[in-house]
């Protein structure tokens, strides 16, 4: 059976559930939201403690540990079909990503299993984030010597 582009999009829309966009949307942004509050709660209360950049690196340590702690039982996932994109939110949404292959490989071996494939989702974004920040860095330098 050979369908022509216009009745294969009609398929898709009468089989594909409807997408509750704003309800998404909504969600994503108040656990996003939430994530980042206790991050800066975090911030704050280190900062009674500790200086300004010890601070904000305790906040990073606790906000990875805490987001390492809640993928091992799955809590980050479920937590993550409710939100959506809200999880990703940098720092907790890269440790889920490095614990969850660590978790998936573990059968294999430490080395062959987990040392091999701990950053296998987390790879890509190093790799381009680090790309991305030469090729910014090269502009700005460029564009300061010419200015």
């Amino acid at each position: 059976m050979k369908l022509d582009p216009q009745s294969y999009a009609k398929m898709v829309r009468r089989a594909a559930p409807p997408s509750a966009l704003g309800q998404n949307l909504a969600r994503a942004f108040v656990i996003g939201g939430g994530i980042c509050l206790l991050g800066e709660a975090l911030r704050t209360l280190y900062a009674r403690h500790f200086a300004p950049d010890m601070a904000g690196t305790l906040t990073s340590v606790t906000l990875i540990a805490l987001s390492a702690a809640a993928t091992v039982p799955g809590w980050y996932q479920k937590l993550a079909v409710r939100a959506g994109a809200g999880t990703l939110v940098p720092i907790t949404g890269f440790a889920n990503s490095v614990v969850s292959a660590a978790i998936e490989f573990k059968a294999e071996g430490w080395v062959s299993g987990v040392g091999a494939h701990i950053f296998q989702i987390a790879g890509p974004v190093l790799a381009y984030g680090t790309l991305a920040s030469w090729v910014w860095g090269l502009l700005y330098w460029a564009l300061g010597r010419t200015g």
